[in-house]
C-alpha cells in the first residue's frame, strides 16, 4: 500500500509540475511533451517512459480516491458520505415524486428515482473518461481540475441537452402496446434495465474498463423485452438505426479527427512560422464550437435564420476572447517569434510543394512552445465542449427507462407524449456528477494512461472531433456511444501519423469488452426482472 501511495503521488507530482511548466512558459514544457510527439527524435527523445515495463504493471493498480484528489481519508469518506445523504434526500423535494398520490406509489416513484441515479452514478464513474481522460493523461489537466470541469459541464450538458435523446430512449426501443394490461413487468423490467446497466458499469469501473453505457443500457432493455414480450417486444427499426450508429460514430469519428490533425500538420507544423499560424487556428476552432453548441444547445429564437445569426454572433465573441488571451499569456514569444523568422524557416520545414498527406516534421525550440501552448489550451476547450455533449447524449441512458417508469406508476402512458421534467433530467446530471467525484478517476486514469503518445495537439484534434460527432447526435435524438466516438477519433489521429501509431492491442482490449458489455447486461436484466417480479407481486 505505501508503494502504491508513493506512485500515486508521484504521477499526480508529475502531471502538476507538466501543468504548471505550460502555464509558465518553460523549457520543460517542451521536453516533457517532445518525448511524446512524432518528432521526439529530432530533439533527441526517443519516448523510453512510454514502454516502461513496470510502469505497465503499476498501470493496473489504482489509487484510491484520496490519493487520487490529494486529499485526506476522512475528507474523501466525508465527501462520499454527504453526496450518499443527499441522493437520499433530494427526491423529497422533486415534483416527479408524486406529492399527490397515495403512500405505495410514492414509495415505488421513491425507489424508481433511486434506480435511474444509481445508473447515472455509473455512467458518471465510468464514461466521463471519454471527456476529460485525454486531458489528465496529456497533462493539460490535473485529475481535481477535470473532474470539477467536467461536473458542470455534464450537469448543464444533461438538463439543457438531454430531452433530444431521452425522447428516443424511452420509446424507441422497446413496444409498449405489447405489455399492455402488463404494467407491472413492464415497470420492472425498466428497473431490472437500470439496475442491470449499473451493475456491469460498476463491475467495469471498479477494474477500470472503459465500457459503453449506451450498450450496457440498450443491451439490457432489448434483453428484458426479448425474454418477456418476445421478439414483437423490440422495435427493431429503431434498434437498428440506434446500432448502426455505433458503427458510424467511430468511423466518423475517425474521419473528423483524421482531417483535423492533418489540417493542423499541413497548415500549422509546415507554415513559416508555426507559432504565429497555431494562434491564427485556435480562433477558427473555438469559433466552430461556441457556434455549434450555441445553435444546437441554446437556440435563442425559433426562427432558423436568427438561431444561426445569433449562434454566429456567440461564435465569434468566443473566437476574439481566445485571441486576446493567447496574445496575453503568449504575446511575449509570439513577438519573439516575428523578429527571428529566418530561425523559424530553420526550424520548421518547408511549405511549399507538401501535400495534404504528407509526412511533415515538427517545428522546435520556441516554436514548439508556442504551438503546443496554444493547443493546450485548445484540448481543454475541446476536453469542455467534449463533456458538454457526454452530458447532454448519455444521460439518456439513466433518464430514459426512469421517466418512462415513472409515467406508468403515475398513469402517464395513455399513449400520450411522457413529458420530461426539468427534475429529473438535473437529478441525471446529478447522478453522473456524484459518480465521477467518487470513481471518475478511474476510468480516467486507464484511458490517460494506454493513450500514451498524447500531445496537445492529438488530443485537441481527438477531442474537438469525438465532440462535435457526440453533439450533432444528441440533436439528432440519436444515442451514439460516445465511447466508439472517442476510441474512433484517437485512431483517426493515429491512422494520420501512420498505420503502425495505432495500439492493436489496446484496441483490441477495448473492442471485447464493448463486446461483452452487451450480453452482461442483457444476463443482468432478466434476473433483476424475474426477482422484482416476485417482489412487486407481493407489494402490488
Amino acid at each position: 500500500m505505501a508503494a502504491l501511495a508513493n506512485y500515486g503521488s508521484k504521477v499526480m507530482e508529475n502531471r502538476e509540475l507538466r501543468r504548471r511548466e505550460w502555464r509558465n512558459g518553460s523549457h520543460g514544457f517542451v521536453h516533457h511533451f517532445a518525448a511524446l510527439s512524432p518528432f521526439a527524435e529530432a530533439e533527441g527523445e526517443e519516448g523510453g517512459e512510454i514502454s516502461r515495463p513496470e510502469d505497465d504493471k503499476s498501470d493496473n493498480e489504482l489509487p484510491g480516491m484520496a490519493q487520487a484528489f490529494h486529499i485526506s481519508s476522512a475528507t474523501a469518506s466525508a465527501i462520499s458520505v454527504c453526496i450518499a445523504m443527499a441522493a437520499l434526500c433530494f427526491p423529497f423535494f422533486m415534483k416527479s415524486l408524486g406529492l399527490a398520490l397515495d403512500f405505495k406509489t410514492k414509495a415505488l416513484s421513491y425507489a424508481t428515482l433511486l434506480f435511474g441515479f444509481y445508473m447515472a452514478w455509473n455512467i458518471g464513474a465510468n464514461d466521463v473518461a471519454n471527456a476529460m481522460g485525454t486531458s489528465v493523461g496529456s497533462g493539460a489537466l490535473s485529475l481535481r481540475q477535470a473532474v470539477l470541469t467536467a461536473a458542470v459541464l455534464e450537469f448543464s450538458g444533461a438538463l439543457l441537452m438531454g430531452t433530444h435523446v431521452t425522447s428516443t430512449m424511452q420509446k424507441g426501443i422497446l413496444v409498449a402496446n405489447v405489455f399492455q394490461g402488463k404494467d407491472t413487468l413492464l415497470f420492472a423490467g425498466l428497473l431490472s434495465s437500470l439496475a442491470a446497466a449499473g451493475t456491469w458499469l460498476q463491475v467495469a469501473s471498479y477494474y477500470g474498463w472503459p465500457v459503453s453505457t449506451t450498450h450496457c443500457i440498450v443491451g439490457s432493455m432489448v434483453g428484458f423485452g426479448l425474454v418477456y414480450g418476445g421478439t414483437g417486444a423490440v422495435f427493431w427499426s429503431s434498434l437498428a438505426r440506434v446500432t448502426s450508429s455505433w458503427v458510424i460514430s467511430p468511423l466518423v469519428g475517425a474521419m473528423m479527427s483524421f482531417l483535423v490533425y492533418k489540417c493542423i500538420r499541413r497548415f500549422v507544423y509546415s507554415a513559416p512560422n508555426p507559432g504565429q499560424a497555431a494562434a491564427a487556428a485556435a480562433p477558427i476552432a473555438v469559433f466552430l464550437g461556441v457556434t455549434g453548441i450555441s445553435f444546437a444547445a441554446f437556440p435563442l429564437s425559433k426562427t432558423f435564420h436568427v438561431a444561426v445569426a445569433q449562434a454566429l454572433a456567440c461564435g465569434t465573441a468566443g473566437a476574439i476572447i481566445v485571441y486576446r488571451i493567447i496574445r496575453k499569456q503568449l504575446g511575449h514569444l509570439l513577438d519573439k517569434s516575428n523578429t527571428s523568422d529566418s530561425e523559424a524557416k530553420e526550424e520548421t520545414s518547408s511549405s511549399k510543394n507538401i501535400g495534404f498527406l504528407s509526412d511533415i516534421a515538427g517545428p522546435k525550440g520556441d516554436q514548439l512552445k508556442i504551438v503546443y501552448g496554444v493547443f493546450g489550451d485548445m484540448q481543454i476547450l475541446s476536453a469542455c465542449f467534449m463533456s458538454f455533449a457526454h452530458g447532454g447524449n448519455d444521460v439518456s441512458n439513466a433518464i430514459g427507462p426512469l421517466a418512462a417508469a415513472l409515467s406508468i406508476l403515475q398513469g402517464g402512458m395513455s399513449g400520450n407524449e411522457i413529458v420530461i421534467p426539468n427534475d429529473v433530467l438535473a437529478w441525471g446530471g446529478f447522478g453522473i456528477v456524484a459518480g465521477l467525484a467518487m470513481w471518475g478517476y478511474r476510468v480516467m486514469a486507464t484511458i490517460g494512461k494506454k493513450i500514451t503518445e498524447l500531445t496537445p495537439t492529438r488530443g485537441f484534434a481527438a477531442e474537438f472531433a469525438a465532440a462535435s460527432v457526440v453533439l450533432v447526435a444528441s440533436k439528432l435524438g440519436l444515442p451514439i456511444s460516445a465511447t466508439h466516438t472517442l476510441v474512433g477519433a484517437v485512431m483517426g489521429v493515429g491512422f494520420a501519423r501512420g498505420l503502425n501509431s495505432v495500439r492493436a492491442e489496446t484496441v483490441r482490449e477495448i473492442v471485447t469488452s464493448w463486446a461483452v458489455t452487451i450480453p452482461a447486461g442483457a444476463m443482468f436484466a432478466v434476473i433483476y426482472t424475474w426477482i422484482l417480479t416476485k417482489i412487486l407481486s407481493c407489494i402490488l
